[in-house]
């Protein structure tokens, strides 16, 4: 007779947390300084005002803005300071930067309203292997966030993890 097959993976108590899950809804878009430069150089402030009055600003109504200056140029802070002020009205989120920092500022403010008292003593395994672009500063935030309460903290899958922290035992005097 044949024993049934058993899901030691689902039986294991483990608590997996898929960063994914906590990805950006909205698109991201990004605003391109080298776009408003002449010759890529220098930015002049009366061309440039008269562009960002110009320039479709509701191709960006609910999305994510990063603004950011992709040519190697000194950009004041004023410049990305008044693209902000004409997104604002339209993106849901905006942030001086490309979309790593985005990402990474995104992730931050998720995580942290995350309850992590809802994961205390348990076992996590931090999902990998990820279809999008999760910055790796995600998996570090929410180890360092899972770490007070966790009893141990893994990385990978079920099956196969890599282990990250694990609490240590207390001893029973007695």
């Amino acid at each position: 007779m044949e024993k049934p097959l058993v899901n030691r993976v689902a039986n294991s108590g483990l608590i997996t947390l898929n960063l994914e899950d906590y990805f950006p809804q909205a698109d991201v878009c990004t605003f391109d300084l080298k776009d408003y430069l002449f010759m890529e150089l220098m930015l002049k402030e009366k061309d440039f005002r008269t562009s960002l009055k110009e320039h479709d600003w509701e191709q960006y109504t609910g999305k994510n803005l990063c603004i950011y200056c992709s040519a190697d140029a000194i950009i004041p802070v004023w410049a990305y300071m008044l693209v902000a002020t004409y997104a604002a009205p339209f993106a849901q989120h905006i942030v001086q930067g490309n979309q790593e920092v985005f990402l990474t500022t995104h992730y931050k403010q998720a995580l942290s309203k995350l309850d992590m008292t809802a994961y205390d003593g348990k076992r996590i395994v931090i999902k990998g292997c990820s279809s999008k672009p999760v910055p790796a500063s995600a998996y570090a935030e929410l180890a360092r966030l899972l770490q007070p309460y966790a009893q141990s903290i893994m990385y990978g899958e079920p099956c196969s993890t890599v282990p990250i922290f694990k609490r240590p035992r207390k001893l029973n005097k007695g």
